[in-house]
């Protein structure tokens, strides 16, 4: 647990200020045909601190977190704005005072044995040579983050928080009849907590898993698609995808500011009228998220915000400088990843809401289309521009599912296609195990239910 260095030195007066003690925490293990590959765990931790003065930033961080190493981020990160100040000469008005937040000390965390990890994948690993012979390659993924944080802003936020997140990932490989070596994987299980919280024994994911290897075989056997313009349903890790990579990183004020497409679309029709999108902070339809954030790294107390209403773009996400800016309230979106990162404006939990509609009638919707059902990996630009891999989806033919589809691309631009939206699945469902990759790594939560559009598809 981190001890409190800071108290006694933050300053009580004068430029806001900021100053952030932190520990990071990781343990990887990988296990690949039976064999441990990989056993690996790191801490790394500091100090860091910011003043804001009349528009300019001065940041310094210190990788030895004591009362010296906070007096000396202290003087430096004053003397940097000062300096800028001095330069720059922005004479902007003083960053809004936001709620604070205060809250008890967490509960100590506790101590995870490694052999608890190792011995879950190795058991795992067994059941997977044992059940499934067919295979060409197994992997069993083990990964756990804790990141421990103290901060202190001017707006008098003292807050310690603790952030552990872990997930179990399951690879598998088979051949197709002509030798081509085809993975899919599946994350079992996991999100904001520790180890023994989620997985007690491997038999409680047997399901999963043999859903999963049906789809691989299934894919074996697949086909590619037509390319052009198609109706699809897009599964939830998609929508998720969709929501975080093509809309929320336009609609960033950071993005906005830099030119980005959603700055001339505020107040404006972006999408159907059936589609609803919100930047989550630690809550959502009464549940927790994957990820809850209550407070963010300048002091902000997290609030939702609400980025999409009935297909009307009606807000933007910030940090204190840029809510000035847009004349928006701040709602928590400033984090960073490690002890030497300054705060950027980042996405939480961001989700297209859930509709009224069941996958059964969504698919029995379309004659001649397609169900894509998990994607490798995502790419979009601040034109909302975006092109996503397909690495599973099935056919569909007069309302049935069909054929398996092999690896195939789908493109377009994310607030064209979202007016195509036409119908939207009554669940909402959420993935966390990944990283956005904005100039630093940070863990996001992502969410969406089933959609129904239009969009363009690769064919072989």
């Amino acid at each position: 647990m981190l001890s409190d260095h800071i108290g006694g030195l933050f300053p009580s007066g004068g430029a806001h200020t900021e100053i952030r003690a932190q520990n990071t925490e990781s343990v990887k293990i990988s296990v690949v045909g039976g064999n441990l590959v990989a056993n690996a765990a790191s801490e790394t931790g500091g100090v860091c601190a910011r003043v804001y003065q009349n528009g300019s930033w001065g940041f310094a961080a210190c990788a030895d977190y004591d009362e010296a190493g906070v007096k000396a981020v202290l003087r430096e990160a004053a003397q940097n704005s000062l300096f800028l100040d001095k330069k720059l000469q922005k004479g902007k008005q003083p960053l809004p005072l936001s709620t604070p937040y205060q809250a008890a000390e967490p509960a100590p965390s506790p101590v995870i044995p490694r052999k608890m990890y190792i011995d879950f994948a190795m058991e795992l690993d067994d059941y997977l040579a044992k059940t499934y012979p067919k295979l060409t390659g197994r992997r069993v993924v083990i990964t756990s983050e804790k990141f421990e944080k103290l901060l202190y802003a001017t707006n008098g936020t003292k807050a310690y928080t603790v952030a552990p997140r872990v997930y179990v990932y399951v690879f598998l490989s088979a051949e197709t009849k002509d030798g081509e070596t085809l993975e899919l994987f599946e994350v079992l299980d996991g999100g904001h907590g520790y180890f023994p919280d989620y997985f007690t024994a491997p038999s409680k994911y047997y399901e999963i898993i043999e859903k999963l290897y049906q789809e691989l075989m299934d894919k074996t056997e697949g086909i590619f698609p037509e390319a052009g313009t198609a109706d699809v349903i897009l599964a939830p890790s998609l929508s998720g995808m969709l929501a975080h990579e093509a809309v929320g990183h336009t609609v960033e004020a950071d993005m906005v500011t830099g030119g980005s497409v959603a700055g001339h679309c505020l107040g404006k029709e972006v999408a159907s009228p059936l589609v609803n999108m919100v930047d989550f902070a630690h809550t959502a339809l009464g549940q927790s998220t994957p990820l809850p954030i209550f407070v963010d790294d300048e002091g902000t107390l997290c609030e939702d915000e609400v980025l999409i209403r009935d297909g009307v773009l009606v807000g933007y996400m910030n940090n204190l400088e840029s809510s000035v800016r847009y004349e928006m309230k701040p709602r928590g979106n400033a984090r960073a990843f490690a002890f030497s990162d300054e705060p950027l404006i980042r996405m939480r939990n961001t989700a297209i809401l859930p509709g009224k509609d069941k996958l059964e009638d969504m698919i029995a919707s379309i004659d001649n289309g397609y169900y894509l059902t998990r994607t490798g990996n995502g790419q979009a630009d601040t034109t909302g521009e975006f092109m996503f891999g397909i690495n599973m989806g099935y056919e569909i033919k007069n309302g049935k599912l069909g054929r398996a589809l092999r690896d195939t691309t789908i493109s377009g631009v994310a607030f064209d296609m979202l007016k195509t939206v036409s119908m939207l699945s009554d669940d909402l469902v959420w993935e966390s195990s990944g990283y956005c990759g904005k100039k630093q790594p940070m863990p996001v939560g992502i969410g969406g239910p089933a959609v129904k559009c239009r969009v363009s598809i690769g064919g072989q």
